[in-house]
């Protein structure tokens, strides 16, 4: 009987060592990696093309006003907002609107549609004293990953003979970094 167990251990011993024997073991490693390229948000929103930089909005008076005083703001009536990566240095370019020269009295017009124009300027400081030209360029800081604000001030000047109705312009906007 102590034979009998005696092969039986030995057997259990040889299959172990076997099996062990059989097992191989390989260590390594694999490379993970991502690429990120440089990217700014304007008032929260990403795009390369069609981006609201917001509305700049004289508000409601009447025809026969003197001057009136607006103020780019974005959605969500904050100023506008550029977010970019980190180490970039963000620069807006306020180019040309589409009524540009169309009346006396300012670089930019709007205009209702039928030839007739209100005209005003863009500004870069809320005393409306620092005129935009068209092309004008509004350097930033080297952005450091928190949004930074863009005030753009515009005013409008009344003249005589303006007929009621709504007035509007578009104003072409370019951000680089």
């Amino acid at each position: 009987m102590h034979t009998l167990v005696s092969r039986i251990g030995f057997s259990v011993l040889v299959l172990a060592l076997a099996s062990s024997a059989q097992a191989a073991t390989t260590t390594g490693q694999f490379t993970s990696s991502m690429t990120l390229s440089s990217s700014c948000q304007i008032n929260g929103a990403g795009g390369t093309s069609g981006v609201n930089f917001g509305t700049l909005d004289f508000g409601a008076t009447g025809s026969l006003f003197t001057t009136a005083n607006g103020e780019v703001l974005a959605g969500g009536g904050g100023a506008l907002s550029i977010l970019c990566s980190s180490g970039t240095l963000p620069t807006v370019t306020v180019g040309a609107g589409n009524n540009d020269g169309g009346s006396v009295g300012g670089t930019r017009a709007l205009t209702d549609g039928s030839n007739n124009f209100v005209p005003y300027d863009l500004y870069t400081d809320s005393g409306r004293t620092q005129v935009l030209a068209i092309d004008g360029v509004i350097a930033l800081a080297e952005s450091t990953g928190v949004a930074q604000t863009v005030n753009i001030y515009g005013k409008a000047v009344g003249k005589a003979g303006l007929p009621a109705g709504t007035y509007s312009d578009s104003v072409a906007v370019e951000l680089t970094f």
